[in-house]
């Protein structure tokens, strides 16, 4: 059965943003980023989903344990972003529309953190905030088709990629398949049904935003459970992914100097460009200054330069 929701003029209009600001970001480039971007952006991802869970880790100690480094904190915590850094590291090994994938992406995150990582709850559970219960969870017994019933959904629906997201995170959460580790498979999972569509999600941390309003989060969840239907969970997590696009794009918008926007343009890796190039990636700035640019770049020797005036091009090295 279809899980409910209905598609409001918000939801519309946030999908004609979303897919505006996708196709800017393929245009720009932006969807190649450097494996140093990528690896300031998996940190950022693992450091807002864990802290949203209660995580103690700072950013600098989670890069730290990405390059093999000691650190000093609760071995919990510790463990927790060891297998959030081995899952965000080889996130082409699951596939978001096969259920076994799940239940392996739910062991290997909580592998060592609680009984039967991978295996969905056997008992009932209730989310409770204050002295008040704020959700109690289907039946266990309930689990496992409900979880079918869901992935029916993701593999046959026809709905675009955008919504589909958000309502199997929402009815994730709803369910709530297991003792620990939902939240985080629910951003996880919806990563993946998205990177399918538009790579860029591969790289696009939008946890930090749900990691900055975490009331907000809890709060489309509940109001989601009171009405029945996912539909104020999708306009919530919708204009997460809006605001977080918008910030990746505001980035041409800084004012930045020569070493800003020579640092970024190479970690666009484009092998070879021409001054037109480098000037449609930084649209507010002169000719003049993208010849200097381009001319204090050659002299430290981040690309070579091969021809003359209007002929020349920039070959990265």
């Amino acid at each position: 059965m279809k899980p409910p929701y209905e598609i409001t003029s918000s939801i519309l209009k946030l999908i004609t943003s979303i897919s505006e600001k996708i196709g800017e970001v393929n245009a720009n480039l932006l969807n190649k980023p450097s494996p140093k971007l990528r690896k300031q952006n998996r940190i950022k991802t693992i450091h807002s989903s864990l802290k949203i869970e209660g995580n103690t880790l700072t950013e600098e100690q989670i890069t730290a344990l990405l390059e093999n480094k000691k650190v000093i904190g609760p071995k919990k915590d510790v463990l927790e972003v060891l297998n959030a850094i081995n899952i965000y590291e080889n996130l082409d090994q699951y596939n978001p529309s096969n259920e076994k994938s799940f239940l392996k992406a739910h062991k290997d995150l909580m592998e060592g953190l609680i009984e039967n990582s991978g295996k969905y709850r056997n008992q009932s559970v209730g989310i409770v905030k204050g002295s008040k219960v704020a959700h109690l969870a289907p039946p266990f017994r309930n689990v496992s088709y409900l979880m079918k019933d869901l992935f029916e959904y993701l593999q046959k629906s026809d709905e675009i990629e955008l919504i589909k997201s958000c309502v199997f995170h929402y009815e994730m959460e709803f369910i709530h398949p297991f003792l620990d580790g939902n939240g985080r498979m629910g951003r996880l999972w919806q990563t993946l049904i998205l990177m399918e569509k538009y790579p860029i999600f591969e790289f696009l941390p939008f946890e930090i935003l749900i990691s900055k309003g975490q009331e907000e989060y809890y709060k489309a969840l509940a109001e989601s459970d009171n009405s029945g239907k996912s539909t104020k969970f999708i306009e919530y997590m919708l204009n997460v992914i809006d605001i977080s696009i918008s910030e990746l794009l505001n980035f041409n918008n800084r004012t930045l100097n020569e070493k800003d926007r020579l640092d970024y343009f190479v970690s666009l890796d484009k092998t070879e460009f021409t001054r037109k190039d480098y000037m449609d990636i930084f649209k507010n700035i002169s000719s003049a200054t993208a010849s200097r640019d381009l001319k204090k770049g050659t002299e430290l020797n981040l690309f070579k330069k091969r021809g003359e005036k209007n002929k020349t091009i920039y070959l990265l090295k």
